[in-house]
């Protein structure tokens, strides 16, 4: 690849000169537009590829993955509207706000919208109901972007320590490891991973068809996990966030991408030169997460999830859905079903 091929691939355009679709520009725009409101938390390292790993580049990891034979994974506390420790701790605050960790670089999840500068999504729109119903203010929040690799520290953080949150709402898939360090929701949204390549790849899916090839996923993520296990013999990329593995990608520093389905729509919107390949792997849920020992917290934020869908169609999930994924996600009617 030429120079002015790189330029032209860094800007969203193919090597021909024709743009690379909306995501060519904006997914630049929403990598850079890092500043505003938000409180941000250092990134533990780098954007890279891991280092530890040059060895195991072209083979499989002997790293297992988490076995799911734990509790039902989407289960929780039932919900409840009474203000326990943590909760009147939480109200105690000069500021009473309610801190949460959400990205901001996930479109239709979590993103700053490059032209109001607002953070807007379906995790965001969620955050606006806890808030809503524990301080009866949508708007009481101190929001903290966090890193997919940060989001379980951010929570073992000590209360009032610089980057500590009471809550994480940010596509986090709840596995059995994660259990034990941190208190889930029930789940409030399904997904799955798979992969994303260019149109016209060789890439066929998570199979044979990677080996040799460059696969990058966020580090920490279950996508990252799932490499880690099974590479099929490619190059594993790790970054920060998911976004940043587009911007891999349309620099040709990748060939593909892994991530949850649900999060691959959105990538999808930002570049029309991509799309998903393979078949969709078992699914995962996502729930909200807080610190352990915290169940008074996490009971009223089932209470809002309970509260989110009542109303079928004109639940306020379902809105939510309908204005923020249902493009790029069509089909869905509500959460899976509370437990």
């Amino acid at each position: 690849m030429t120079s002015m091929d790189r330029l032209r691939r860094f800007r969203g355009l193919h090597p021909s000169g024709r743009f690379r679709g909306w995501g060519g520009v904006m997914a630049m725009v929403a990598a850079c537009v890092l500043t505003g409101s938000l409180t941000l938390l250092p990134l533990s390292h780098s954007v890279g590829e891991d280092p530890a790993d040059s060895a195991q580049q072209r083979i499989s990891t002997a790293v297992p993955v988490v076995a799911e034979d734990c509790d039902l994974l989407e289960s929780s506390v039932q919900p409840s509207g009474v203000d326990g420790e943590a909760i009147k701790r939480i109200k105690a605050r000069k500021v009473p706000k309610l801190v949460v960790g959400i990205d901001q670089n996930s479109y239709g999840w979590g993103y700053r919208n490059p032209l109001t500068k607002e953070l807007e999504g379906f995790d965001i729109d969620l955050v606006h109901a806890i808030a809503e119903e524990i301080f009866g203010d949508p708007d009481a929040v101190t929001y903290r972007a966090v890193t997919t690799s940060q989001r379980i520290p951010a929570l073992k953080k000590e209360e009032g320590k610089d980057g500590a949150v009471d809550l994480v709402v940010r596509t986090m898939s709840i596995d059995c490891q994660r259990k034990k360090e941190v208190l889930f929701s029930t789940a409030y949204f399904e997904t799955g991973l798979q992969l994303l390549a260019p149109k016209g790849s060789a890439i066929k899916g998570y199979d044979e068809s990677l080996r040799g090839k460059r696969v990058c996923s966020a580090s920490g993520s279950s996508a990252d996990s799932k490499l880690r296990a099974e590479s099929f013999g490619a190059k594993r990329v790790s970054v920060p966030n998911q976004l940043d593995c587009l911007v891999r990608l349309q620099l040709d520093e990748a060939d593909a991408i892994m991530t949850d389905n649900s999060l691959a729509a959105g990538l999808m919107a930002q570049d029309p030169a991509i799309e998903r390949v393979g078949a969709q792997l078992p699914k995962e849920y996502y729930g909200i997460a807080a610190k352990n020992g915290n169940t008074d917290l996490i009971a009223r934020v089932n209470k809002v999830l309970k509260d989110y869908s009542a109303g079928g169609d004109d639940s306020r999930w379902t809105r939510s859905y309908k204005k923020w994924l249902a493009k790029g996600l069509p089909g869905l009617t509500g959460p899976p079903t509370a437990r």
